[in-house]
């Protein structure tokens, strides 16, 4: 006979818990740390840039004094 209180409600599954969350949370994890350390060796990629011809034109010539 099985009692039925709380105490026999509770889970006893004895399965083990899916790896595969695990280890992809841990690659997850592994490539974010590689592109911060790539990104802070190269601090020109965070560096704005003219995107058109005409954009490059006109910092071109405020940089430059005439």
């Amino acid at each position: 006979m099985q009692r039925n209180d709380d105490l026999a409600k509770t889970n006893t599954d004895d399965t083990q818990p899916n790896p595969l969350w695990g280890r992809l949370a841990l690659l997850m994890f592994g490539l974010t740390v590689l592109a911060f350390l790539t990104a802070i060796d190269r601090p020109e990629w965070f560096r704005l840039k003219p995107a058109t011809g005409t954009a490059a034109a006109m910092v071109y010539a405020s940089d430059h004094r005439s």
